[in-house]
């Protein structure tokens, strides 16, 4: 018998969604319940660079577009550290902020999400209070959270 590729690495995670992006699409359908479903989705950056591979870390694990344009940060994090959200929330705002070229209109924005796997629990502190392992954050006023700006800007996680 011979042993699976762990998913969790970043070569094995970019080059499972490259192969087979219908796992790809699942998985944002999954994510996304307020979008509609998409049926196919282009991987933006499916190859992994040499540089990559000696690098700190693969920068944007996928980053993929659907056919409506909606952009999609998919990356998969083993180890807890104390600014993955910073960088999490840096990828997203750049993946908004790429799609509109000099002149064109904001009415043109497509919604940027990022789909984060997380190997660990990330809010430790509530773990024992909440059964909760999905979670979404967006656009929203503190005092009224029904008030929102939308969902252009999302991030999703899921802890082990």
């Amino acid at each position: 018998m011979t042993d699976l590729l762990d998913p969790t690495n970043d070569y094995v995670f970019k080059r499972l969604f490259a192969d087979a992006p219908d796992l790809l699409v699942d998985l944002i359908n999954d994510l996304r319940p307020d979008l509609p479903n998409i049926t196919s989705v282009e991987v933006l950056n499916p190859t992994i660079e040499a540089s990559e591979l000696t690098g700190k870390y693969i920068i944007l694990d996928v980053l993929a577009r659907d056919g409506e344009g909606h952009c999609y940060n998919v990356e998969v994090q083993v180890r807890r550290y104390g600014a993955w959200h910073k960088r999490g929330l840096f990828y997203l705002a750049r993946t908004l902020g790429l799609q509109l070229g000099s002149g064109e209109d904001y009415q043109e924005l497509r919604a940027s999400v990022g789909l984060h796997l997380l190997d660990f629990d990330l809010f430790m502190e509530t773990a024992a209070e909440r059964a909760q392992a999905v979670w979404r954050f967006e656009m929203r006023d503190e005092r009224q959270p029904d008030v929102t700006l939308g969902n252009i800007l999302q991030m999703n996680l899921i802890e082990k």
